[in-house]
């Protein structure tokens, strides 16, 4: 994530400021990794997020991978989108 764009997005000020300050943390975690860790890390932000007690609504979740992944190429995002879909096959087995 090169730059702090995202944090202009005008749909996060709908968002609580505890998640706004969870994703600030997280997107300056992702921007020091190698391109190739970043999708592994957005994927287990969720379950980070959640053992904080800091959950994302569905919604939220939408939002979130619009904002964060508007740097990604057409590529990456395919891959975020269907790991997204395997994350949510799963856990709605477990449930």
């Amino acid at each position: 994530m090169p730059s702090d764009n995202w944090k202009q997005d005008p749909r996060l000020k709908q968002m609580a400021p505890e998640k706004l300050d969870y994703l600030t943390s997280f997107a300056d975690q992702i921007s020091k990794l190698p391109k190739e860790q970043i999708l592994p890390a957005f994927m287990s932000m969720q379950v980070d997020a959640a053992q904080k007690g800091i959950r994302f609504s569905d919604p939220e979740t939408e939002l979130l991978a619009s904002v964060l992944t508007s740097g990604m190429s057409p590529a990456e995002k395919k891959k975020l989108e269907t790991l997204r879909f395997i994350a949510k096959k799963l856990a709605a087995r477990s449930s």
